[in-house]
């Protein structure tokens, strides 16, 4: 790891962690041209960063993020799938991790389905005039429903912000309550996960170096500037675009890697 890298995958972060292109995803590829995917801190960087990226959700939603213990009930319920799923899988997870191929995979299998998606929820978007509450509302069951689609983010590529808003969008949500509510869910999710890798780092008899403590700052300083962007420009893209555009950029991306990886530079970590 070099400041330099540290300021690349920061970047990547802020900007992809809220979209449905998969940050993880982004950060493994990144970090596989760079040759450090495999090292223990850089695995644990891309965790710690989200941070940065989670206060961004924090202070853009301030209002609506404290607004109800009831509201804060529902984020536990949506998130326990998830945490339960990430202690049993943890180590499949961490093998997954160092998988560009896997990764790949995951971009065109969701692009394919992200070009679908606005086609078959199109009834909550013309809808919402008529029945606003039944495409604005979460209840406990929709919010544990949507916990479950996150679950298929820990295959690495496949996106949770994208998980989760298709989860939303399947139980009726438009495109902008379920793109809200999978970034509240994002805080919990990634404080779990950051303080399950920071235990784990240490558990395993690594200690923070000054130079990593600084890359780990930088980087969720960056985070958290670049995803406040992020997250205000892709609300008002979804509301009025849709997914397709990440589908197809998904597809590309999975195709292009697939391409190199086989027939022109094996990626590696």
């Amino acid at each position: 790891m070099t400041y330099l890298y540290a300021v690349i995958l920061a970047i990547i972060e802020g900007i992809t962690e809220y979209l449905p292109i998969s940050s993880t995803g982004h950060m493994i590829i990144a970090s596989s041209f760079m040759k450090i995917a495999s090292d223990d801190f850089t695995k644990l960087f891309t965790i710690v960063i989200q941070l940065g990226a989670i206060l961004s959700v924090v202070v853009l939603y301030w209002k609506r993020f404290f607004q109800s213990f009831d509201f804060y009930f529902k984020l536990l319920v949506a998130f326990l799938p998830a945490a339960v799923l990430g202690l049993l899988l943890n180590d499949l997870i961490d093998e997954l991790l160092e998988s560009p191929v896997t990764v790949a995979i995951s971009l065109v299998i969701g692009g394919v389905i992200l070009l679908k998606v606005d086609d078959w929820f199109r009834a909550n978007e013309t809808s919402t005039a008529e029945n606003p509450s039944e495409h604005t509302q979460i209840n406990y069951a929709t919010a544990l429903k949507i916990g479950f689609f996150q679950c298929l983010a820990m295959i690495p590529g496949t996106s949770r912000s994208g998980a989760s808003i298709v989860g939303g969008m399947t139980q009726k949500l438009n495109r902008k309550t379920a793109a809200e509510f999978s970034f509240f869910l994002a805080v919990p999710t990634m404080f779990g996960a950051t303080a399950k890798k920071l235990y784990d780092y240490y558990k395993a008899g690594f200690e923070l170096s000054t130079y990593q403590i600084n890359y780990l700052i930088i980087g969720n300083i960056i985070a958290f500037i670049v995803a406040l962007i992020a997250i205000k420009s892709f609300i008002n893209y979804l509301s009025t675009k849709g997914f397709k555009i990440f589908g197809y950029y998904r597809i590309v991306l999975g195709t292009a890697l697939l391409i190199i990886h086989f027939f022109i530079y094996k990626l590696s970590v």
